[in-house]
């Protein structure tokens, strides 16, 4: 791999950091946004319904991803089984930001416990922080919820998520709606893609009141069009040419049959060090400025020197 190979590598990175920032919507003025986008149809086009984990894939240096898995639910807990089943028709919300967020101020508990309790749906919320203190009677506190076993049962309504990929392919794959409460990474960018066709509703979490949360809920709840868009989003997601199963055994045994398939094999893997972190590549360029600054100050100070000779020889005539 070349001076050339390194330059398109490292650009490359460079775009993908922008690209990400593009995505999560910072460094974007108010007439720019990743919305508007996502409705045009560019930017976020490719495998939406598999959660872009060919894209990823394709970053990481393999080529096959075998998305679109099987979510096949368990049974509940009684104990947890029963609290739904008392929900009656009203059903059920699925409340999960996720186990990276332990640390959520009493003040947002309290906001998201109060319109909670103003639903009459029954709440299964993982939280393991302080109980707030407007947590209502429809609502259940648990460290840990088996989430894709709750979104696969017939009396969930509606999903409360932070964005995460398993959280949102879960949801799209039982075709729940959801309300989305991204934080960081590429939570905004799956939310805003669910917002964008019609399967969810974007709240920030810091700046949300009791009222936006309970309106939102109402909304995803009471109004068809959301649940109609995530289940012709579910359907998309179930209808493949193959199995997620037998496509898996499919690459198994062809990299078995050609031997470990070396021509799939990330060429990063055979990069020394200083190549894999472009340091050759960085130095280059580094050498490239510096050699510039060097010409650029060298001519400023033979112009200074020569307008100042002239300006001698002025004087003295």
């Amino acid at each position: 791999m070349g001076i050339p190979d390194h330059l398109t590598c490292l650009w490359r990175n460079l775009y993908a950091g922008q690209e990400a920032t593009v995505r999560m919507g910072h460094g974007t003025t108010n007439w720019f946004q990743i919305g508007k986008g996502v409705r045009q149809g560019c930017i976020l086009s490719p495998c939406l319904f598999n959660l872009y984990a060919e894209y990823i894939m394709r970053n990481t240096g393999l080529d096959e991803a075998l998305a679109g898995s099987p979510l096949n639910c368990k049974e509940i807990q009684p104990e947890m089984e029963e609290f739904v089943q008392s929900s009656g028709e009203h059903g059920i919300v699925v409340l999960s930001l996720g186990s990276m967020i332990s640390n959520m101020s009493e003040e947002r508990a309290n906001v998201i416990a109060s319109a909670l309790a103003q639903i009459p749906q029954k709440v299964l919320w993982r939280y393991d922080g302080k109980k707030p203190d407007t947590l209502g009677p429809n609502t259940r506190l648990y460290k840990w919820i088996p989430q894709n076993d709750l979104l696969g049962h017939p009396k969930t309504k509606a999903f409360i998520t932070h964005g995460g990929s398993n959280g949102i392919y879960e949801a799209i794959y039982h075709g729940v709606p959801m309300v989305g409460l991204p934080l960081f990474a590429d939570q905004p960018h799956n939310v805003v893609h669910m917002t964008a066709k019609g399967a969810a509703i974007r709240l920030d979490l810091e700046r949300m009141s009791t009222e936006d949360l309970l309106n939102a809920l109402k909304e995803v709840i009471s109004n068809p069009f959301y649940k109609e868009n995530v289940m012709r989003l579910s359907a998309i997601q179930h209808d493949q040419p193959m199995k997620p199963l037998d496509r898996a055994i499919f690459w198994i045994e062809f990299v078995m049959r050609h031997r470990g398939a070396k021509h799939l094999r990330p060429a990063a893997h055979d990069l020394t060090w200083f190549q894999y972190h472009s340091l050759d590549v960085i130095g280059f360029l580094l050498a490239c400025v510096a050699t510039a600054v060097f010409v650029i100050t060298k001519c400023c100070l033979f112009c200074c020197r020569k307008c100042a000779s002239i300006g001698k020889k002025g004087k003295r005539d």
